[in-house]
């Protein structure tokens, strides 16, 4: 096989859009675009959620450390454009946009249609990417849950974003 031939199969497994919120080593929040979630476990309710190893934002993804994953919706595709190219570290990732906090602190986007809040739990190393798993201890939904529909991301080659 080839990523000539797995590659537009592979492409096409659809995944949400979400903004994943953590503090770094700092202190500082930052925020990262992160489409490739998904659910893991009834119970307890768990997440995974890859990020490329070449994101500065996995040193600070240990385990016992919290993170929100706000899910975007349809209407939400200009956060693609705030949050698409990545941040710097202190580099301020929320101004501008409608935030309030979560209950460990953390920044949560009220324009996205919900929220889940939780502590990563484990890892595991998969190629260019980590997996994380994030055990969920508390979420919200927005007025927009029922009304919106989730921002789901399907690529046109399986090799790339």
């Amino acid at each position: 096989m080839t990523q000539e031939t797995i590659g537009p199969v592979l492409g096409r497994i659809p995944s949400g859009v979400f903004i994943l919120t953590a503090k770094i080593e700092s202190g500082s929040e930052t925020g990262m675009l992160a489409s490739w979630v998904q659910q893991a476990s009834f119970d307890p309710p768990a997440v995974t959620v890859a990020v490329n190893k070449k994101r500065y934002l996995n040193s600070a993804l240990t385990e016992g450390t919290c993170v929100v994953l706000n899910l975007l919706g349809e209407s939400n595709k200009k956060m693609l454009g705030h949050f698409g190219a990545g941040f710097e570290p202190d580099e301020p990732a929320f101004e501008g946009l409608n935030t309030e906090k979560s209950p460990a602190g953390l920044t949560i986007l009220k324009d996205g249609l919900g929220w889940l809040e939780g502590q990563i739990t484990s890892s595991v190393d998969a190629g260019d990417h980590v997996i994380y798993v994030v055990q969920l201890s508390t979420a919200g939904a927005n007025d927009s849950l029922e009304s919106d529909k989730p921002f789901v991301h399907i690529r046109k080659n399986g090799f790339n974003y």
